[in-house]
């Protein structure tokens, strides 16, 4: 639930972040427009109406300049605009209302020219390093923001205004700032209104998985309880009926061996035979299936039988296990079926020539590790077997997370296997 909470509002405050610079950009573009519209106006709607063919002159009338620039004075200049020029097209400033620049000549740029010929308004920043800005340092930082204007005999000027760039971050901000308060109280209401949400699916997967671990525990004691019901009735059914018909049939070929003809006799001692082999197999069933030395002889004792039926097939087995080490009931019956189940799969499809079985016991933990050298299986092998409902090892795993511990399985085709089962002692 913390990492949820944590990570929504980081994901909040990186999108609210970002979405403060995209709308910061967008309001410096729109103050840029705004000082391009607010040049044009000026230009074109206060200073073009009062300009005469006597201001191309290279001397300009003292009157005209009087005139036009109590204009400038009066109704253009202002906190936000510092500075007026107005340039021919070859560069020489016709008119600023700095009068030292009057009559000055420098190229002007291409973006100067370009605004020239199309009537367009056009927005920089100001380089006051340049000679025809030297009046202007001192000013902080300014924006040129330049468009045409005629006089009466059509001849196209170029009227440069310098405003304040504090201005048009000022206009900006007033632009974007609302949208930025109004984003950020929705998006923090966004955030509030899914923890209650997240607490309430939290507490839901708690609950599930708490009926989840139940249904685990259900069911292994439910297992557990059907393997001693089943081990018992082939104990006491199965296994006595053929121990009694092997002993019938070695005293029935006994009885009439010198009576009958010898082929006869061979073929009930054979089926005799036959009948101790399967008592064996179902034995050793019976112990897989549920031990009956594992709580009164000890774990070691229970692997031991569970390895003998390896030893029988010529597999050499291995097992060490501490003779002083005290388990609960419970922790002995899962090494138990964790080590049967490596086992089991060991003789089913390892073809291993070495098994070994150990336990290593320290102050915290307990460690379960059966490996072989058989021919192993890859990862996308052992997907296969799970998908065929081969679900022996999950069911391990999950029921070592719920004791606190871990199963790793390690294996590669042609390298053998090796199952580690770690697990608290508390």
């Amino acid at each position: 639930m913390a990492q949820f909470v944590v990570a929504g509002l980081a994901a909040v405050m990186v999108f609210l972040i970002g979405s403060l610079l995209v709308l910061r950009e967008l309001g410096r573009r729109d103050a840029v427009r705004d000082a391009q519209a607010f040049a044009v106006l000026a230009g074109q709607g206060i200073v073009e109406p009062g300009l005469t063919d006597a201001v191309l002159a290279m001397r300009p009338n003292e009157l005209q300049t009087r005139r036009l620039d109590r204009i400038v004075q009066e109704r253009v200049l202002s906190d936000r605009l510092v500075r007026v020029k107005l340039w021919t097209r070859e560069g020489r400033i016709v008119y600023s209302d700095e009068s030292r620049l009057v009559g000055s000549t420098y190229p002007l740029g291409d973006d100067e020219q370009g605004v020239l010929r199309s009537g367009s308004a056009h927005a920089e920043r100001s380089n006051l390093d340049r000679p025809e800005n030297r009046f202007e340092r001192g000013q902080g930082e300014l924006y040129e923001v330049y468009t045409r204007v005629r006089t009466p005999n059509g001849t196209p000027l170029l009227f440069e205004t310098y405003q304040r760039s504090s201005s048009l971050v000022a206009s900006g901000r007033d632009a974007w700032q609302p949208f930025a308060a109004t984003m950020l109280a929705s998006l923090l209401l966004l955030w509030l209104a899914q923890v209650p949400l997240a607490w309430r699916l939290a507490r839901r997967l708690q609950r599930s998985q708490a009926e989840r671990e139940t249904l685990l525990v259900r069911a292994v004691e439910s297992s557990a309880t059907e393997r001693r019901r089943i081990a018992a009735d082939l104990h006491d059914g199965v296994v006595q009926d053929l121990a009694g018909m092997s002993y019938s049939l070695n005293a029935a070929s006994d009885r009439i061996a010198s009576q009958v003809d010898p082929e006869l006799a061979a073929a009930l001692r054979e089926n005799a035979a036959r009948a101790r082999g399967a008592i064996r197999q179902l034995r050793t069933l019976l112990v897989e299936i549920h031990p009956p030395n594992l709580h009164s002889a000890g774990l070691g004792a229970a692997l031991t039988d569970l390895l003998a039926p390896l030893a029988a097939k010529g597999i050499e087995t291995e097992l060490d296990v501490p003779t002083e080490i005290e388990l609960s009931v419970e922790m002995e019956q899962l090494l138990f079926r964790a080590a049967a189940e490596a086992i089991r799969n060991v003789q089913r499809h390892s073809q291993a020539k070495h098994v070994a079985v150990r336990i290593r016991a320290t102050a915290d933990t307990l460690r379960l590790v059966v490996a072989d050298d058989g021919v192993g299986f890859s990862a996308s092998e052992r997907e296969d077997r799970r998908g065929q409902g081969h679900v022996g090892l999950s069911l391990l795993e999950e029921l070592a997370r719920r004791r606190g511990g871990h199963l790793e399985l390690d294996s590669a085709t042609g390298t053998g296997t090796s199952l580690m089962l770690e697990l608290p002692r508390s």
